[in-house]
């Protein structure tokens, strides 16, 4: 009987300090800790880079069917420039290499019957130097035409106007039918690389360095939506309008508009602040609360998401113990 309550006490005093454990890990100390000091500003999405599609020879243009917006591939044909005087000149070259090989043809003939008269004694050297002469003399000349009408035919190959890039349209500045001249921008691409270009204001142009983290907020200035993560690739050297300008990368840009605008928070720092653990946040009838451990609870204003918790703006003080709910 004795062996027993001895147990029964001993399984008592473990249960209590087990109970005591679990107590005192609900329990948290409040005490302030430094954080990233985050400024909201605003970012646009930008093109790293942007590609003219020009006309390389002038003429009318033609068979232009695309449209702002739309994401096209690196060597597609966007339009036509056509000149018909191109069209003529390689008829007229044809007609002369046509010209050409019938003379080539009359003076290889000419060369054979020249061969075989001195051959026979019948003609004179002076004849068949001449005959040789004026074979070599046809030949260039064909040879000429030749690459002559290559020429063009690459001037007419060169009317297709073609994408350089990959990447989406953003503007096209001709229609068809109209004429464009040499070196012309037909259609202006965006690369599909794009970034956040976002300003800060000078006093915080010390913080701003590649490599930094931004986090930035969903599509629309929408409240209340999970940060994503980027990071500073540039910060370039000249400030603009009192204003320090980078560039950063952050995944998922690719469905924006260019140009469009999103929250961006950047480092400005540290600052001390107060976070807790989201879970010792009680919501009632639109206010917040937390529960202190001497009793009763009190009246908190949340701020934004920290690392680790929430902060909380007003409320509690350095000391304070919080028990949850």
């Amino acid at each position: 009987m004795r062996k027993r309550t001895i147990r029964a006490g001993s399984a008592a005093v473990v249960a209590a300090l087990l109970l005591g454990g679990a107590a005192r890990a609900e329990e948290f100390a409040v005490a302030p800790r430094p954080i990233e000091d985050l400024k909201a500003v605003f970012g646009t999405v930008e093109s790293v880079k942007t590609a003219p599609a020009r006309a390389r020879i002038g003429g009318t243009l033609a068979d232009l069917a695309i449209v702002e917006g739309e994401r096209i591939e690196a060597g597609r044909k966007l339009a036509r420039v056509n000149d018909p005087k191109l069209a003529l000149q390689i008829s007229a070259l044809d007609a002369k290499v046509r010209s050409l090989e019938a003379q080539r043809e009359l003076a290889d003939t000419e060369l054979k019957r020249a061969r075989e008269l001195r051959a026979t004694g019948a003609a004179t050297q002076a004849r068949l130097d001449a005959a040789e002469t004026a074979l070599d003399v046809v030949r260039g000349q064909l040879a000429a035409a030749v690459a002559e009408r290559a020429v063009v035919v690459q001037q007419q190959a060169e009317g297709d106007v073609i994408a350089p890039v990959s990447g989406r349209v953003l503007k096209v500045k001709a229609v068809n039918g109209t004429v464009v001249m040499p070196g012309e921008t037909i259609v202006e691409i965006a690369t599909d690389t794009y970034v956040l270009r976002i300003t800060v204001p000078e006093r915080h142009a010390r913080f701003m360095r590649a490599g930094g983290r931004v986090l930035v907020g969903e599509r629309g200035l929408a409240e209340d939506q999970p940060l994503r993560e980027g990071r500073i690739r540039l910060v370039y050297p000249e400030m603009r309008d009192g204003r320090v300008v980078a560039d950063a990368e952050v995944s998922g840009l690719g469905d924006y508009f260019v140009g469009e605008r999103t929250r961006v928070f950047v480092a400005a720092g540290t600052r001390p602040a107060i976070v807790i653990p989201p879970a010792y946040v009680i919501r009632r009838f639109g206010l917040a609360f937390v529960r202190l451990k001497s009793g009763g609870d009190v009246v908190v204003q949340p701020g934004a998401p920290a690392e680790g918790g929430v902060e909380i703006l007003s409320g509690l003080r350095a000391g304070d113990v919080l028990v949850r709910p």
